[in-house]
Parts: C-alpha cells; structure tokens; sequence
C-alpha cells in the first residue's frame, strides 16, 4: 500500500475513534463533534481509495463528488450515495453558532460512517473485525 495511502487512513481511524467517544459519552458529550469527525473519516477513507487506484482529487469536503471519482474504482460504493450525502453536510453544519447537533444525529452519524467504514476498509484490504482499543467506546 502507498505510504500517503496509510497516512489517510491513519487519520480516519483517528477521526472514527474520535466520533466513537462523543457519540457515546455520558458525561459532557460533543455531538457536533461527533457528526463532523463521522464526515472527516468517510472524506479521508475516499481520499485514501483514490490515493490507492492513483486519482488525482481537489481538496474539497464533498463526500459525493469524491464518490463520484471513486466510483470507477469501487462501483458498488453507489449503495452508500445516501449516506455519504448526510454525513457531507456535517463538513459544516454544526461548526457556528446556531446549529447544534443531538444525540440521535451523532449516533445516526455514527452508524452511516462505520457502514461506510467497513466498506472502505474492505475495499484496501484491511481488517474489518478490528477490536484495536482505540476503535472501541
């Protein structure tokens, strides 16, 4: 695998562990943290799978036009439009003053990434049954 390959999906994983902990906190739980890192690890698993297949890709925060790019080399990630589209808005939604996000939307964020997750997992051959403590909350 390719060492940028690796750097993304590193922070992925860092953002998805991140999203674990708020979706899940009892005490002081930031789920506009938890909505925006579930958006940042699905743009980094894209952006990691384009790095792979060797697209070139803008630096830009929208999940379907970079599914749109990744589609040629992952087809069947066409059955996830829905859900990369309702974490994308979370690039922004809750980062200013006037929007909050609630516990259903981190845990909805949080079961759209993980699904989306294990597909990107699964398309650069990692493991998907990963009990690695910092993928547990």
């Amino acid at each position: 695998m390719k060492p940028t390959t690796l750097e993304w999906i590193a922070k992925a994983e860092g953002d998805f562990a991140t999203l674990c902990r708020e979706a899940r906190a009892r005490l002081h739980p930031n789920y506009d943290a938890a909505c925006f890192h579930a958006q940042q690890c699905a743009e980094k698993y894209l952006k990691a799978r384009l790095c792979e297949a060797g697209t070139e890709f803008a630096k830009i925060h929208d999940l379907v036009a970079l599914l749109e790019q990744a589609l040629i080399a992952e087809p069947t990630w066409e059955a996830l439009r829905a859900d990369l589209a309702y974490l994308s808005d979370f690039a922004i939604a809750y980062r200013y003053p006037g929007e909050a996000a609630e516990k259903r939307s981190a845990q909805d964020a949080l079961r759209r990434c993980r699904r989306f997750r294990i597909a990107a997992r699964t398309a650069l051959g990692l493991d998907t049954t990963s009990t690695h403590k910092r993928q547990r909350s």
